[in-house]
C-alpha cells in the first residue's frame, strides 16, 4: 500500500507540472495532446515488450471493455481540458476538471460499496474550498459558454476514466497502463483527422519539451498512476488527486513567475490539510479495527 501511495503521489506531481512544460510548446492544444499520447504510448509499449510482459486482456473480455471505455474517456478528457485552457484559462479550467474526483466520491458508495465517513466528507469540503480560493479570481473574468462546457466535460470524462479503470481489476500494472494510453489515442486521432490531419509542423525549439511531456509526464506518469489507483480506495484517489492542481499552481508560481496571493496560499494549505485529514482519520480507524 505504501508503494502504491508513493507511485500515485509521484504521478500527480508529474501531471501537475504539465502546464509549465506545455508553456514552452508553441502548438495548438489538440496537437499537443496528440503528440504526448503517441510518445507516451510507444514508450509504455516498448517497456512492456522489452520486459517480456504478456497481454492477458483477451482472457478478461468484459474487463477489457471497461478499460476501453476508460481509455476513450482519458483521451476525451485531455482534449476537453486543453481546449478549456485556451478558452477560459488554466485556473478555472483546472477547477472545473477537478470536479471529477467529487463525482467519483459521490458515486463510490453505489459503484464500489465504499462507505462515506464524516472525516472523508469534511476533508473533501476543505479541499473544494481550497480549490475555490486558489482559482477564485478566475470567476471575476468573462468566460465563454463553450469553455465552461469543455471544463465540465473534462470533469465528467475524468470520473468515467477512474470508475471504469477500477472495474478492470484483473488487467493491472504495466499492461493496464499500456492499454489505457494506447486506447486513449482513438478519440485524439479522430479529432485531429477531422480538424487538420495528422501532419504537424513542430518548431525546432519545442522538441525537448515535447519529449519531456511525452516520455516523462505522460508515459512514466501514466504507468505510475494506473499501476497504483487500482490498489487504493476510490475516495483516497479522489482526495489526493487534488495534489495535481496544487502542484500546477505552485510550479507556475516558481517557474512561470505567476504570483500567489494570500487567498491562494490559504487555499493551498486547505487542499493539503483536507487530503491529510481524510487519510489520517481513515488510517486510525483501520488500525483500531485490527
Amino acid at each position: 500500500m505504501k508503494k502504491a501511495y508513493f507511485k500515485y503521489i509521484l504521478a500527480l506531481l508529474l501531471f501537475g507540472s504539465n502546464g509549465v512544460v506545455v508553456s514552452h510548446i508553441a502548438l495548438v492544444s489538440y496537437q499537443i495532446v496528440f503528440l504526448r499520447t503517441v510518445i507516451g504510448s510507444f514508450l509504455l509499449l516498448a517497456i512492456f515488450l522489452l520486459s517480456k510482459g504478456k497481454f492477458t486482456f483477451l482472457q478478461h473480455k468484459r474487463q477489457f471493455a471497461f478499460l476501453t471505455i476508460s481509455g476513450i474517456a482519458m483521451g476525451s478528457s485531455g482534449l476537453f481540458l486543453y481546449e478549456a485552457y485556451n478558452q477560459i484559462g488554466v485556473g478555472i479550467a483546472s477547477m472545473a476538471y477537478y470536479c471529477g474526483p467529487v463525482i467519483v466520491m459521490v458515486l463510490s458508495p453505489l459503484l464500489f460499496h465504499e462507505r462515506l465517513t464524516y472525516p472523508k466528507v469534511f476533508g473533501f469540503l476543505m479541499v473544494l474550498c481550497g480549490i475555490l480560493l486558489v482559482n477564485g479570481q478566475a470567476f471575476q473574468e468573462g468566460k465563454t459558454a463553450w469553455g465552461l462546457f469543455c471544463g465540465g466535460m473534462s470533469a465528467v470524462m475524468y470520473a468515467l476514466m477512474v470508475i471504469f479503470n477500477k472495474k478492470a481489476k484483473d488487467i493491472t500494472g504495466m499492461e493496464n497502463s499500456t492499454l489505457q494510453l494506447i486506447i486513449s489515442l482513438l478519440p485524439v486521432v479522430i479529432f485531429c483527422l477531422v480538424k487538420q490531419g495528422l501532419f504537424i509542423q513542430i518548431p525546432s525549439g519545442a522538441w525537448i519539451w515535447i519529449l519531456v511531456l511525452g516520455v516523462l509526464n505522460t508515459g512514466i506518469g501514466c504507468y505510475l498512476y494506473f499501476s497504483s489507483i487500482g490498489k487504493l480506495p476510490v475516495q483516497t484517489v479522489s482526495i489526493f488527486g487534488y495534489l495535481e492542481p496544487l502542484t500546477a499552481v505552485v510550479s507556475s508560481a516558481i517557474f512561470l513567475q505567476e504570483k500567489m496571493n494570500t487567498l491562494q496560499i490559504c487555499g493551498a494549505i486547505m487542499i493539503i490539510g483536507g487530503a491529510i485529514m481524510g487519510e489520517c482519520f481513515l488510517t486510525k480507524k483501520v488500525k483500531r479495527k485490527k
